[in-house]
């Protein structure tokens, strides 16, 4: 891909990404070709909306069934978020796993 591609690609989705993977996704979309960098920007998961997930649903793991953590999904959704309090933390943290979740898929499928 050029660079005002790859660019325009990340301006697009910065919202959704964790700032510390930015350049690593800059360089291997430079390496990569568009049809695989579309593919990968596809399915990004908004942060948004998983906050509102974590608020409505955190108590029975939802929120991390959603990112992949099934363990830790399990663990939420046995103690009915230990209690609530596992759930209210998640809810103020859900949009960081969210980008996180997000640049770790992107580098996966680069």
């Amino acid at each position: 891909m050029t660079k005002e591609q790859v660019d325009q690609l990340i301006s697009a989705n910065v919202d959704k990404i964790a700032p510390e993977y930015v350049e690593t996704i800059r360089q291997r979309l430079l390496d990569a070709d568009e049809g695989a960098a579309q593919a990968a920007f596809a399915s990004l998961k908004g942060t948004t909306m998983m906050t509102i997930i974590a608020w409505l649903l955190g108590c029975y793991g939802v929120d991390r069934f959603m990112l992949g953590q099934v363990g830790l999904g399990v663990a939420k959704l046995l103690t009915c978020g230990a209690c609530g309090i596992w759930a209210i933390i998640d809810i103020f943290t859900a949009s960081g796993r969210t980008k996180k979740y997000n640049a770790e898929k992107i580098l996966s499928s680069l």
